[in-house]
């Protein structure tokens, strides 16, 4: 979280961050990501370490819910560490900044391809370059398992 602390809107920088949700503690489930990271108002960065020890996410400045359509704002973006922090932000071609149903979490998007996506059940993902963020890849492969993913908001 340090790491990525001078890359979040200023007005959020000295605030203090909290786990609102973790596999390791509430199970891998879209659905309680969905009930627990609910802070409205709040932003969320999303924290995912995949099999390979790859570490990568996405930060939103809205809370991450279930929606028919995309929502979020420019202040959303991608990164990744791999080793050093690489992050992809908005190039305002499009707004396809965050969609979520039951079955898929999505982040950036355009031509049918995601920048991250996330499954129903947090046990797999993948990420291709998008419109969005004109992101690089964020994990060794196209598609990951997930390890461990995180989601944090402001206090």
């Amino acid at each position: 979280l340090p790491q990525l602390g001078p890359h979040l809107p200023l007005r959020l920088t000295q605030q203090p961050w909290h786990l609102l949700y973790g596999t390791a503690r509430d199970g891998f489930s879209l659905r309680s990501l969905y009930r627990c990271g609910r802070q409205p108002g709040s932003p969320a960065l999303l924290l995912i370490r995949d099999t390979e020890a790859q570490a990568f996410g996405a930060f939103s400045a809205t809370a991450i819910r279930c929606s028919n359509s995309f929502y979020g704002t420019g202040e959303t973006f991608l990164f990744s560490f791999s080793p050093e922090l690489k992050v992809f932000r908005w190039t305002g071609r499009n707004n396809f900044f965050v969609k979520g149903d039951m079955d898929l979490l999505m982040v950036g998007g355009g031509s049918g391809r995601f920048g991250l996506w996330l499954d129903g059940d947090l046990l797999h993902g993948g990420s291709h370059p998008c419109e969005t963020f004109d992101n690089e890849t964020l994990s060794p492969r196209e598609e990951f398992c997930v390890q461990d993913l995180e989601v944090w908001g402001l206090a």
